[in-house]
């Protein structure tokens, strides 16, 4: 992945850092990394090290790495977030021009709930002659499945994400319908969350994890939601997930 695109276009490559493992970044996404003309990564305004930064350091080096500040919480100011991915983009959009390709390092993978896809859009508006590829991640609801015990899917059941920043309505409708629910960023909404499940009968079997592949990392029965919250004031960590397995019979009954 050296060089540029098609016909010596710049390009842009969204690369998937897993969900906080290092040991879980993919083969090609290493080697995006490592054969990009500089490889991005995303910041808050506090300057501290996020958890893709953190990630990518264990793959290359630091003097290869730029940090570009994103909004990356900032849901209230409409304008301040969209001044802010501006300025990001005007900055990728110079280091595409300075080094034909840019690795974008973003958790998880760049087509599931990524800043990338702001990134995207916005330099492909200021160089509209870019390349866009995106190089996929493995997500925090498969490795909580992978340690926490919860599968997925079964035969012929759905599967339903739901970011618990659309409100906890949207999460009980989906609890109240079939197949397995998984809820993303439900920290600080985490008591209505415990309130969801146990109001729809989803609490048995559920597990819930937060700050995964890191030192941190908490994972537990759902089970154990309320009494985790009611012995600590602080919110849970923002990127907590849940994964609310389907309602199974014996083997073989979703097929």
């Amino acid at each position: 992945m050296s060089g540029s695109g098609e016909g010596g276009a710049p390009r842009l490559v969204g690369v998937g850092m897993g969900p906080g493992d290092p040991d879980l970044v993919t083969v090609k996404g290493v080697k995006a990394l490592r054969s990009a003309g500089v490889v991005v990564v995303p910041v808050m305004e506090d300057g501290g090290t996020g958890r893709a930064e953190a990630t990518v350091l264990h793959h290359v080096a630091r003097e290869r790495v730029e940090r570009v500040v994103f909004a990356l919480n900032e849901r209230s100011d409409r304008a301040r977030r969209e001044a802010a991915w501006d300025a990001a983009g005007e900055r990728v959009a110079a280091l595409l021009r300075a080094h034909g390709t840019v690795a974008f390092a973003t958790i998880g993978d760049p087509n599931v709930y990524s800043t990338f896809t702001y990134l995207a859009q916005t330099v492909g508006a200021l160089v509209p002659e870019t390349v866009v590829e995106t190089v996929p991640g493995i997500t925090a609801m498969q490795d909580l499945a992978a340690r926490g015990g919860a599968v997925l899917t079964e035969g012929t059941e759905p599967l339903t994400l739901v970011p618990v920043t659309a409100g906890t309505p949207v999460l009980r409708a989906a609890l109240e319908g079939p197949g397995t629910v998984v809820a993303y960023k439900f920290g600080r909404h985490a008591r209505e969350v415990a309130a969801a499940l146990r109001a729809t009968g989803r609490t048995e079997g559920a597990v819930w994890g937060s700050s995964l592949g890191l030192p941190q990392e908490s994972i537990r029965p759902a089970a154990e939601l309320e009494a985790e919250l009611a012995s600590q004031d602080a919110e849970l960590p923002y990127l907590s997930t849940l994964i609310a397995p389907a309602r199974r019979g014996g083997r073989g009954g979703k097929l």
